[in-house]
């Protein structure tokens, strides 16, 4: 789950970590009860959404006045904004941040993230703050300090000092990034956190260290532990399919491709989508629908893959276990019953009772599509959508 800049300031707050005063906005005029609020002639006004780049796509302003935070809040609100992280179709700017400006000396970045290769968490600084750190990682690689914390052990003191002293920190600095970099390591691992990133972490010229950017990533299977951080959950940035799988306990992510997946079990979903690729086609999307694909599982699924209008085809591939095929075949032939499918439908049912759900979709009424093997399946998918587009 992803939290707002100005939702993450305020966590990181709580453990001590320093942050520019500001408050959130909804509208103009609170933008402007902020602005008198700070004790600050220089403002940031600042798009909150839940995408990096933000600055370069003109989502980050200066404002030197009360006049100057009201233009720019009016500007900001309800624009639509394109950064390469938002994709082309951009975000609408609902909300703001106003906050104090910052005497900025040195701008430097700060990462926390699970390393699956090494299944270590790697803590990462730099003193490239204010860039895309992807780019300083493909072009100058050097200037990233890592150390792996084994998650059993925790982040040790030589670690913290080795990330300090890489960042460059001298004098009364160095005591106040162990402070910082510490407090980040709190926040990541108290509030299971799948992200941390502070992009700038601002020197200032008077020698504190300050994170002047937030932002945090939350494990979904944490979140049970956090009932508070549900409230910080903002639906409106997330894919409208995505939240309404979420509220039919469906695992559904959406891609760029035009053949729809219903599949049971996410190994199973992994191995759909690679064969689609393997035999030329796109998958357009990752829907487990777990270990029960009943007649409602199976027609939220439809209703929820057909939300796509690139949608040309949809392949249902399940693995009959625990869940027999025939009762799959039924609740497949009662939710096309209920849902208007006029596109093309693959089903591929293989494991218990397979010959009787064979024979549920060869008899019944419906326009099928049967499959009897993985690779038919996936061929009949790509040539369907070919043929449609």
């Amino acid at each position: 789950m992803k939290i707002h800049e100005y939702q993450g300031k305020a966590i990181l707050r709580e453990y001590g970590v320093a942050v520019p005063d500001g408050f959130p906005a909804f509208t103009v005029d609170e933008a402007v009860k902020v602005y008198n609020k700070l004790n600050s002639k220089v403002a940031i006004v600042k798009a909150q959404i839940h995408a990096g780049g933000r600055g370069k796509g003109g989502g980050v302003k200066l404002a030197h006045s009360r006049d100057e935070v009201e233009r720019l809040a009016n500007e900001l609100l309800g624009m639509t904004l394109v950064t390469h992280q938002t994709g082309p179709g951009g975000k609408e700017v609902q909300r703001l941040l106003i906050e104090q400006g910052i005497d900025i000396d040195r701008e430097l970045y700060a990462g926390i993230v699970l390393d699956r290769e090494s299944r270590k968490y790697a803590f990462m600084v730099s003193t490239e703050g204010g860039m895309e750190i992807e780019k300083v990682a493909a072009e100058t690689p050097e200037k990233i300090i890592k150390e792996w914390i084994d998650p059993s052990i925790g982040l040790q003191s030589y670690q913290l000092r080795n990330l300090v002293f890489g960042l460059g920190l001298k004098g009364t600095q160095v005591k106040n990034g162990i402070k910082i970099l510490n407090a980040l390591w709190k926040v990541f691992v108290e509030k299971d956190c799948s992200l941390i990133e502070i992009n700038p972490l601002v020197v200032t010229k008077d020698d504190n260290v300050i994170a002047l950017d937030s932002k945090i990533n939350f494990d979904d299977n944490g979140l049970f532990r956090h009932k508070e951080l549900l409230d910080l959950r903002d639906t409106t940035e997330e894919d409208p399919a995505e939240v309404e799988a979420g509220k039919h306990q469906l695992n559904y992510i959406k891609l760029d491709g035009n053949v729809g997946c219903m599949v049971n079990g996410a190994g199973l979903a992994m191995a759909t989508m690679d064969i689609i690729k393997l035999y030329g086609g796109e998958p357009a999307n990752f829907l487990d629908v777990g270990g029960v694909a009943n007649a409602e599982t199976v027609a939220n699924g439809f209703k929820i893959i057909l939300s796509d209008p690139n949608v040309k085809t949809i392949l249902i591939n399940i693995f009959g276990g625990i869940v027999r095929c025939d009762r799959v075949a039924q609740g497949v032939i009662n939710a096309m019953e209920t849902v208007a499918v006029k596109i093309p439908v693959i089903v591929r049912l293989e494991g218990t009772n397979a010959k009787e759900a064979a024979d549920l979709l060869n008899n019944s009424t419906l326009d099928f599509l049967v499959a009897h093997s993985f690779e038919e399946a996936a061929q009949k998918s790509v040539k369907a959508a070919k043929e449609a587009k």
